[in-house]
């Protein structure tokens, strides 16, 4: 299956929705397909106002509660917005961010250094590490050229 096709998208929404119990309405199916189209790390506001004229009586609740179910239930991950909205990533594949500090911008980074970052002993003993990622906050190039 190619899960970059709408069809594809569909059925693992319609996977993952039979494996948790959910119903898959038209309204999931759009916020899952706006979500999969945005690489921009999209926030709950920003999804809503893409399909709000698609389903006008959609709130803005249900929208959020569907992307965070979206989230346990392993069809996006969350990055959390630092003070401001979370935002969502439909990239499952194992990466890190870079965040600008001026506008926003959450970009996706490989590198496999950073996947090697070891978790210190006391950690690993202290909690029940599931995962690790590297968020870099700096000034994207838009920003840099706009201080200069």
């Amino acid at each position: 299956m190619n899960k970059k096709t709408p069809t594809g998208l569909v059925q693992l929404l319609r996977e993952k929705c039979a494996e948790h119990s959910l119903r898959l309405t038209p309204q999931r199916i759009a916020i899952y397909e706006a979500l999969y189209g945005d690489t921009n790390h999209p926030s709950t506001d920003g999804i809503y106002r893409k399909i709000k004229k698609q389903f006008p009586s959609l709130s803005f609740d249900t929208v959020n509660r569907t992307l965070l179910t979206f989230a346990q239930i392993g069809l996006t991950g969350v990055v959390e917005g630092y003070g401001d909205p979370k935002r969502f990533d439909p990239n499952l594949k194992p990466h890190h961010h870079f965040r600008c500090m001026a506008c926003g911008c959450i970009e996706d980074i490989y590198n496999d250094s950073f996947d090697r970052v070891p978790i210190p002993e006391k950690l690993r003993k202290q909690y029940a590490i599931r995962g690790k990622k590297v968020v870099l906050e700096g000034y994207c190039k838009t920003c840099q050229k706009k201080k200069q």
